[in-house]
């Protein structure tokens, strides 16, 4: 690159900013990174919330990992294309720091979102909790750099926490209102721009002056080392994206697509096992559920879970679809066939009674059902539940909550709404209540 104008002479101390230039191809190639690391990280905690303690801690963890090191990579793509007319190199320590903090704030936002009620404040607040990790990574990145020194300017630090706050918010409220395949691909683009954006605002803020007495610490990383720490953990970010996409797209791998009234759908955590093998045999054939003679094999190996006695009125069974109206009486010999709302719970596909069910919240093109103090994770939509117990007295409280109004305990009207309160399902405790469905809800809870 040619000097223009170089900001550093010897023996001229600290005297004009150097120019600064970026390299167009890697400034698209750290674009790539931000969407495949994005796209990765929110695919690997899809379907986390049905899931038990230990599984979903992990699918937090790597998500972070991803996310975290998607963020560090990009960032030092984006430096490995930054063109100034000196040398300059990194503290490997502080580099080091840069990353480990990033994973560390990312994994905060995760764990408020998967493991605390998924209100509209805990979601923003995770956001802002995204937001913070972009920055504190940047910011920490560039103190780093040896040989040469930054400054920066107030506009140029407003504008860049303005717009990865305001963005990470974007990104997480269109992920987690709903957690379709839709809402995390636009999710995916938001988290990428939010990272890219800041960075090159940030730059654009800031201004390079050579360091005339260069600090020297014991290990330091130069352009060739970093770019080879950077090109592994790409090959890593895109490995993950590759193996994301396979499940993620409709009719793609058998155990992350199943038919559901005839559309295919994937739902799993892609390699985090959230449906499970037993939830793929369930959701095979029209009845969504398991042969009789699997589901003998199945009872003979295991014994019956401790949960309420199933329901056993046909005219139930066949208001829900699980038997059609033609069904006789099971062949002598055979296993009466089990009624109720399927769902996966601890490797194993259970039956609940619809009035045991306190609600169903959307996970994707699944739901999560409340029962009690526990939960389990249902092959059906939240629209197929919905039209599937529309003789049961369920109502949809919001686009992501069908609820049981005998199951509500309180109610308290909101300005924009309002809130249902389940003290009998701990694993839920409140429901949001939307302005578009209130009067249906305050119908059904005679109000």
């Amino acid at each position: 690159m040619p000097y223009r104008k170089p900001g550093y002479q010897a023996g001229e101390g600290l005297t004009l900013p150097l120019d600064v230039s970026h390299d167009p191809l890697l400034v698209v190639a750290s674009f790539a990174i931000a969407l495949m690391a994005g796209f990765t990280g929110l695919c690997l905690t899809r379907g986390a919330q049905a899931l038990a303690e230990g599984p979903r801690k992990r699918a937090v963890a790597a998500s972070a990992i991803v996310l975290g090191g998607g963020i560090w990579s990009m960032h030092f793509v984006a430096m490995l294309g930054l063109q100034l007319p000196i040398p300059f190199f990194y503290d490997a320590l502080t580099t080091l720091i840069s990353a480990l903090v990033g994973i560390l704030i990312v994994g905060l936002g995760l764990i408020l979102l998967h493991f605390r009620a998924r209100t509209a404040a805990t979601v923003t607040l995770a956001g802002l909790v995204f937001g913070v990790g972009i920055l504190a990574m940047h910011y920490i990145g560039m103190a780093g750099m040896e040989a040469c020194r930054a400054a920066y300017t107030p506009l140029g630090l407003a504008a860049s926490a303005t717009v990865s706050l305001g963005l990470s918010v974007v990104a997480i409220r269109v992920a987690y209102g709903e957690r379709t395949r839709r809402n995390i691909v636009l999710g995916t683009v938001c988290f990428a721009v939010a990272v890219v954006a800041l960075h090159y605002l940030a730059i654009a803020g800031t201004r390079f002056f050579a360091d005339p007495v260069p600090r020297m610490p014991e290990l330091t990383l130069g352009n060739e080392t970093l770019a080879l720490a950077v090109t592994l953990a790409s090959f890593a970010i895109c490995g993950g994206f590759l193996l994301s996409g396979a499940t993620f797209l409709p009719g793609g791998a058998a155990t992350g697509g199943a038919a559901t009234g005839g559309a295919a759908t994937g739902g799993t955590t892609h390699g985090m096992a959230a449906p499970g093998a037993a939830l793929a045999t369930a959701m095979q054939g029209s009845a969504l559920a398991p042969a009789p003679d699997a589901r003998a094999a199945r009872v003979s190996a295991a014994p019956a879970p401790a949960a309420p006695a199933p329901v056993t009125r046909a005219p139930v069974a066949r208001a829900i679809g699980m038997v059609p109206e033609s069904a006789g009486q099971p062949a002598p010999g055979s296993v009466p066939p089990r009624r109720g709302v399927p769902y996966e719970q601890n490797g194993r596909t259970l039956f609940a009674d619809p009035g045991d069910i306190a609600a169903f919240r959307a996970e994707g093109h699944y739901t999560v059902i409340y029962r009690g103090e526990a939960r389990g994770f249902c092959p059906w939509s939240i629209s197929e539940a919905e039209r599937r117990l529309a003789p049961a007295p369920f109502v949809r409280a919001h686009r992501s909550y069908l609820i049981n109004p005998a199951h509500v305990s309180a109610f308290e009207r909101k300005k924009d709404g309002g809130v249902a309160y389940f003290d009998g399902a701990g694993a839920l405790g409140k429901v949001p209540v939307s302005r578009s469905r209130l009067s249906d809800v305050r119908a059904a809870l005679g109000l």
